[in-house]
């Protein structure tokens, strides 16, 4: 991460300084991009927040719903312990531990599967914007956009992050109506 910022911030030092006589003529035109911010408010990404906060609401009522289960085999389990046979509560102790478990094993099951929409959703948004991104910096004439991320500094000026999420917010309920 420390090596790409480095190289990003190299790149514009060459751009700017070391561009020889040809970009004399020409002001430099730089923009960033707020990806975050773009994700928070886009229509989009307040969908993809709302899906994913759906399913791991779900999710969650599930592994408490097992939780519970589990809590009253525990309570079952130390009522009978003293009337049961050392076999039987052997047994019992292990089913309880396989159930244990099987709720970790599921947790990280759907946490995993969390990750996975997410990342196929916010891909999707991200491949969407970057294109809108190129298309603003072509008819913008903009020489370079960066991700906000790996500025230091940039005078809100240079911030077209708003325009990117009205042309993509435009895209998007385009695409919807489809």
């Amino acid at each position: 991460m420390r090596s790409a910022s480095k190289l990003i911030i190299l790149t514009v030092l060459v751009i700017f300084f070391g561009g020889g006589s040809g970009f004399c003529a020409d002001v430099a035109k730089v923009g960033v991009v707020e990806f975050q911010r773009l994700f928070e408010n886009s229509d989009a990404g307040k969908e993809i927040k709302e899906k994913i906060t759906t399913q791991g609401k779900k999710m969650e009522a599930e592994l408490k719903e097992k939780g519970a289960e589990i809590e009253e085999l525990k309570k079952r389990l130390e009522r009978e312990a003293l009337v049961m046979s050392k076999e039987m509560r052997e047994e019992k102790e292990r089913e309880f531990r396989i159930k244990v478990n099987d709720i970790k094993n599921l947790k990280n099951k759907y946490e995993m599967d969390l990750q996975g929409i997410q990342k196929k959703l916010m891909g999707g948004l991200q491949a969407a914007t970057l294109e809108i991104i190129k298309e603003i910096g072509k008819s913008g004439g903009y020489l370079l956009i960066m991700d906000k991320r790996g500025v230091l500094y940039s005078p809100s000026t240079i911030d077209i992050t708003d325009e990117v999420i009205k042309k993509y917010n435009a895209l998007y309920a385009k695409n919807k109506k489809k």
